[in-house]
């Protein structure tokens, strides 16, 4: 399961890791934000101690949202030493995508 990201605990997660992060902004009442979300849990568990996975409800975490220019969900983020360093807007990416993507960053 992806963690769970909110604005207490994100410096801790993605900004001082010191693993590759993937951030899923994400909405409850996203359609496609939906059909990605159990792609986003596998890949967490998947990658386990390589990177960290997680997720931000853009309606819970508003700042976090507005911060990082948040405008179509799902948007991924790719972090990398506290650095956006790529980025995904959609559902249209496959999970072997996303892990080569977070993998590189290693």
């Amino acid at each position: 399961m992806a963690t769970q990201l909110t604005e207490q605990n994100f410096q801790s997660e993605v900004i001082d890791s010191d693993k590759p992060v993937l951030v899923d902004f994400w909405a409850e009442w996203c359609g496609p934000c939906k059909m990605i979300g159990p792609v986003i849990d596998q890949l967490s568990a998947e990658l386990e101690g390589q990177a960290v996975v997680g997720k931000v409800n853009v309606d819970t975490a508003g700042q976090l949202a507005v911060k990082y220019n948040v405008r179509s969900i799902p948007l991924l983020l790719f972090f990398k030493n506290g650095e956006v360093k790529d980025q995904i807007v959609g559902a249209a990416v496959t999970k072997d995508q996303l892990k080569a993507k977070l993998l590189a960053l290693a």
